[in-house]
Parts: C-alpha cells; structure tokens; sequence
C-alpha cells in the first residue's frame, strides 16, 4: 500500500516538471534561432562600389642588365701646396663656388718674398757690371782696329798687336760672362717670382669646394692635399658591369640612368669609357657614361644604369596598386566572388610608372588599380 502511494505521487510532480521545462527550452531555441540570424547577417561582407580593377596579363618587357654605381664629377682635383709654409689665411669653405684662378689660400710669403728682393738686387748688379764690361769692350775693340791698320802697314811690333789683341779678347769674354750673369740672374728674379706666387692656391677651374683639409696656421707642405674641388658642370656614372654582361656594352651607346636622389625621374646617359681591364675580386668591369647636366646631380649619389639584351615576358602592374606592410608589398586580388584579399608579391625593377612582378600573381588575375589607403581587406568589390 505504501509503495503504490508513493509512485502514484511521483506522477503527478513529473508531469509538473515537464510542464515548468518545456517553456524554458523553446524560449532557449528561439534566442539561439534568432542568435543565428544576427550572426548571418553580420556575416555578410560590405560592398565599395566605384573602384578601378584591372586584369593582369602577361607582356613583353626589356630584359635589362642593371650596373650600380656612383656619381661622380668629371673633373675633380685635389690642390696641394707647392712649397712649405705655414698657412696664414682661409678663403673659402665647403659648398662655396669657385671661380678660375680665385685664390683659396695664403701661405706666409716673407721668405721667398725675401728671396725676390735678392733676386732683384742681383739682376741690378748684373746689369750694371754688363754697362761696365760694354765700355771695356767697346774701348778695346776700337783700340784693336786700329792696331789692325798699324799692324797691316808694319808700323807696330807683332808683341804690341798681340796685347793689344789679347786685351780685345778678354773683355769680349768678360761681357760675354756679364750677359750670362744677367741671364741667370733674370731667371733667378723669375724663379722667386714663381716661389712669391705658390704663397696662393689658386682654383685651377670654375667649381665647387667639396672639402677643406687645413685651417689657418697648418704648415703646408710640398704634396699636402688642403682642397677638393670638383667642376659641377659635368657627371657621370661609374657603374660596373659583370665580366658575363659586358659584350651588351659599347661606346657611345644610349643608357637610360635613373638616379635615387632624383625620385622616379629618367637620365639619358652615353657610354663614354669602359675601363679595359676587370676587377680580380668581382670580375667585374668599371663602365663610365656620361651624364646631362642637371643641378640636382652630386658626387656621391647611387645611381643605376640599364643594358638591354632583348626581351622578356613578364607581368607589369601600375604603382599605384601596390600596398606597403613594412618591408612588403602587397596587392589587392579579387577571388571569384569579387571579394578583395590582400596578396604579397614579389617586386622587380620599376619601368616607368609601372612595376614588374617576378613572383605573387598569375596571368589574367584580377586586381585593384588603386586603393589608395583604404581598407579593402574581406570587402566586396563592384568597379566602375
């Protein structure tokens, strides 16, 4: 009796059970159902319209041979002193212009100015023992002739027209010797003049100071570098080329040279010399081509100069499409849904305003022309 009871009891709080449960369930179902909706309708990508997109394909492009080098100034010379003396004034001082002749130095002049003034004095003497030695001369050869015409009509002794031809002699030879001590002492005068003249370093060309090596009070010396200047006027590129590429290179020929300094900006250089023998290190050849005149150019910039050897097929895609990360470059790929998905590519040498893609995209791939800096990652794309 008591177990019937008690079962019989259960029943009826089972049932209540089921009934308080079976809300809570279909209430639980509902907001995961609506739960769902929310989350698929999140899902759903974001579309941009009025975005360029573009096909790539596969062109014919320069197969290129790159020569790196530097720029550098056709004529540029390193100016010494050409005689010891300390240095007692500074002209001119990095970055100014030059023009031939200016002087850029002084060095202290009081010995060979000393010098010349010796010079001088010496050159007077000379000059004075020449009058001398022309009226000795002048005396003795009119003495001469007529003991000529007393010696032909045997009016005189041999003895006498011998003295007083031997006297004749000896002052020729002594104005002979006062003319060459005049000489001599002109050259000195001149020689001190040149030694009076090396106490300025003057610009042999009209240039630029590219760099200053002595101050006022260095003791210059025979040899000692104290300027670098350089002709502005006219660069070339110093380039080498590898032993392998060097039968694509000759005098006279176009290169086009772009220049990292002058941004995206094209010279138009001619080879000029090609240094015959190579470097046993990198086997390689030194290549020097002539630069136009721009006044941007300077000594030192890195520049790149392209051989042709024919062609090549490759992608080309505009800069504008490509998107920085850091030190990767990246594009938009439309997947066939038109989604935008960022794709790093492999990047090869600029031509124009274009860039060659060596490895990322594929032949009739589409992409986006510009995005700009817009965030095109997961959306869905409709082009203009």
């Amino acid at each position: 009796m008591n177990l019937t009871t008690k079962a019989q009891r259960r029943k009826p709080a089972s049932m209540i059970t089921q009934l308080l449960v079976a809300p809570i369930l279909l209430a639980l179902a509902a907001f995961i159902g609506c739960s769902s909706e929310r989350e698929t309708a999140n899902a759903a990508p974001e579309t941009v319209t009025n975005v360029s997109v573009l096909t790539v394909h596969t062109t014919n492009v320069p197969d290129l041979i790159e020569g790196v080098g530097t720029v550098r100034a056709v004529q540029t010379s390193q100016l010494a002193s050409q005689m010891m003396g300390n240095i007692i004034e500074i002209r001119v001082h990095e970055g100014d212009r030059l023009r031939r002749g200016q002087v850029l130095a002084v060095i202290d002049d009081a010995q060979p100015r000393a010098g010349l003034d010796r010079a001088t004095a010496v050159e007077l003497a000379s000059g004075q023992e020449i009058s001398a030695a022309d009226s000795d001369f002048a005396l003795a050869e009119a003495t001469f002739k007529r003991y000529q015409t007393l010696y032909d009509r045997k009016s005189v002794s041999p003895q006498e027209f011998d003295e007083v031809k031997a006297r004749y002699q000896a002052t020729q030879a002594r104005r002979d010797m006062a003319r060459a001590g005049q000489a001599q002492a002109k050259a000195s005068v001149q020689q001190s003049h040149n030694a009076l003249s090396y106490t300025r370093v003057l610009a042999p060309f009209d240039g630029v100071v590219t760099d200053r090596k002595a101050d006022v009070g260095t003791l210059a010396s025979p040899g000692m570098p104290l300027f670098t200047v350089e002709n502005v006027r006219r660069y070339r590129l110093e380039a080498t080329v590898n032993e392998t590429d060097l039968r694509y290179v000759r005098a006279g020929q176009q290169v086009p040279i772009l220049v990292d300094a002058l941004g995206d900006k094209e010279l138009q250089g001619t080879v000029g010399e090609i240094v015959p023998a190579a470097d046993p290190e990198s086997r390689t050849f030194l290549v020097k081509l002539d630069l136009p005149a721009d006044p941007a150019l300077r000594s030192g910039l890195f520049g790149r100069a392209h051989f042709t050897r024919g062609e090549r097929t490759s992608i080309l895609i505009p800069r504008t499409a490509v998107i920085e990360r850091g030190q990767l470059q990246g594009v938009y790929v439309l997947d066939q849904n038109k989604t935008a998905n960022l794709r790093y590519i492999t990047l090869g040498k600029p031509l124009g305003q274009q860039v060659e893609v060596l490895a990322g995209l594929q032949d009739g791939e589409s992409m986006i022309a510009e995005p700009g800096s817009r965030e095109l990652g997961g959306k869905k794309i409709e082009s203009h």
